[in-house]
């Protein structure tokens, strides 16, 4: 088996606005494997600023993967639990050469384009002028599941943005999420959750920064509203820290982020834990190129989630590897007649 990493940069097509700033670029990397004639491609999904494995090393250690494939699979992602984005993109790769063909990892209806998957349609930070415009286009899409990033702008902007949700299209029309980035302080939390409240929302990612896990516990005993754990996840690496994080905070929902977690692997984890203490939980891309948004797509159908799932990032870039991935109607489409362009990632 040969093994090759080729890294990617991905272009945005508009800056996107986050808590942490504004994205113009996404760096990406793809594990390639070649044997007996197949191949696998796999996406290790860096996030710079989030992920737990933003080192200096990661070139170096995807190297190291690369010289050291034919310890196989089971031996790399144990011997890499401090670089969960490189443990995605092997589990990815690996499952990619076992499939028919390198793209269909996951045989499901999803994949023979009888079922989509429902998935919410993300807002971006902005000014009020250009969010308002994307809820205006996203409902326009046919989204019935909406959700905002807030934090960075002014809060009762962010309000004002809601109520004139609320005002057009009720909770029964439009179910609304939104995702702090932990953006809140502690001491401010519970008073901005109860405003928020008031515009019957579904959920909030991530009120406040990770690691505080007594305050996010409180927030979550009293919250008038489901709190959703999103970046508290990120370097929880042992199935005893998962159990003692969720049992500490009791959390309404996770949410599961295989590029920042650790894999599927990782990820049966936290759900097998989640259901087993009554926590929901639903699955999103973290910024990918279709190669890994494909790969966790797929993994997600498998899961039977009733829940919209956030994976619509797919149209965000200018450069993206061409695909059958497709948005249609507030759902994700998996179209037979879309082609892979492999001349872009090889």
């Amino acid at each position: 088996m040969k093994a090759t990493y080729h890294k990617h940069i991905l272009q945005f097509k508009r800056p996107s606005g986050t808590s942490r700033g504004v994205l113009k670029t996404k760096e990406t990397w793809f594990l390639i494997l070649k044997a007996s004639g197949k191949v696998g491609i796999g996406e290790c999904g860096l996030l710079r600023g989030l992920s737990i494995d933003d080192r200096p090393d990661y070139e170096e250690t995807l190297k190291w993967v690369c010289d050291h494939i034919d310890k196989g699979e089971t031996q790399l992602l144990d011997a890499l639990t401090e670089f969960p984005s490189i443990q995605f993109g092997i589990e990815t790769a690996f499952q990619s050469l076992r499939a028919n063909t390198p793209f269909e990892l996951f045989p499901t209806y999803f994949t023979n384009n009888k079922a989509p998957i429902p998935i919410n349609g993300l807002i971006w930070m902005g000014d009020k002028a250009f969010m308002r415009a994307q809820i205006v286009e996203k409902i326009e899409q046919g989204f019935s599941c909406i959700k905002m990033k807030i934090g960075a702008i002014d809060f009762q902007t962010e309000l004002e943005l809601l109520r004139y949700i609320r005002s057009e299209f009720d909770a029964s029309a439009i179910e609304l999420r939104v995702d702090a980035n932990g953006a809140f302080q502690p001491s401010e939390a519970l008073e901005k959750l109860t405003q928020l409240a008031a515009y019957n929302l579904h959920s909030i990612e991530q009120p406040i920064q990770q690691g505080q896990w007594e305050a996010m516990a409180q927030l979550c005993e009293k919250t008038p509203l489901p709190i959703a754990l999103d970046e508290e996840l990120i370097g929880v690496y042992s199935e005893e820290k998962k159990e003692q994080l969720l049992t500490s905070i009791q959390p309404q929902y996770i949410i599961l982020k295989p590029s920042l977690i650790g894999g599927f692997q990782a990820s049966d984890t936290w759900i097998r834990l989640a259901e087993a203490r009554s926590i929901g939980w639903w699955i999103t891309s973290a910024l990918e190129s279709n190669v890994g948004l494909n790969a966790i797509s797929q993994y997600t159908y498998t899961k039977n989630s009733k829940l919209p799932q956030g994976l619509g990032t797919g149209s965000l870039y200018t450069n993206n590897i061409p695909s059958p991935l497709h948005v249609a109607h507030g759902n994700l489409y998996y179209k037979q007649e879309g082609n892979w362009d492999f001349n872009k990632i090889m």
